[in-house]
């Protein structure tokens, strides 16, 4: 239990940091906020999800703000944006993988807790999505962009698809670094695979007028 724990853990902070990174490069990049507002931007994008996660389970105070831990990756993440803002521009895609590595990430250790919680399956699957994409929709709307978990269909199914993953394996008593690794290797590629061939979710069809 103690080794679940650690890793849980473990990836939690490592996609605390992604996130972090993440929301700190879509301020530079979207909104050009000076740097109060790319730290706090990164680090609302960063502890977001799990501290509605934290909320809906009842583990409060959540475990962001009794674990020094997650403010202090979290700030580093947007720092570090920040700082080296025009180096990591130049990168293939920076925002996107980020964003990808802590969706999966977060994913798999929100359904994870949900059923440490003694959550149900149903449950834990949909706390593992919210826990992924709450912090990335706080994001979108405080640089006030559509929400990407409304208007990509391969945003919120990836999340979907790690979180079934990881609670399934659990149930078959697969546990461990390999179930939760896998699981969210599966989700960043199913992310990834959905930006490059741009897969959709149905749209519904357009009106008279449209063309």
């Amino acid at each position: 239990m103690g080794d679940d724990t650690t890793l849980l853990l473990v990836l939690d902070l490592i996609g605390t940091f992604a996130f972090g990174l993440n929301g700190a490069l879509t301020a530079v990049r979207a909104a050009q906020l000076d740097l109060v507002g790319v730290v706090t931007l990164g680090m609302i994008t960063a502890i977001g999800g799990g501290i509605i996660r934290d909320l809906l389970l009842g583990d409060v105070p959540p475990a962001t703000f009794s674990d020094w831990r997650y403010l202090a990756v979290a700030a580093a993440g947007g720092l570090i944006a920040f700082l080296l803002s025009q180096r990591l521009d130049r990168l293939a895609g920076p925002i996107v993988v980020l964003d990808a590595v802590g969706l999966s990430l977060f994913a798999v250790t929100g359904a994870s807790k949900a059923l440490g919680f003694g959550l149900g399956v149903p449950q834990a699957i949909i706390l593992g999505t919210i826990t992924a994409v709450g912090g990335g929709t706080l994001r979108d709307v405080l640089v006030r962009q559509i929400p990407s978990v409304l208007h990509s269909g391969f945003y919120a199914v990836p999340a979907l698809i790690g979180a079934t993953l990881i609670v399934a394996a659990i149930g078959l008593g697969v546990e461990g670094l390999v179930a939760t690794l896998g699981a969210a290797a599966v989700c960043f590629a199913v992310r990834m695979l959905g930006l490059r061939l741009g897969f959709r979710a149905p749209r519904p069809p357009p009106g008279k007028g449209a063309r």
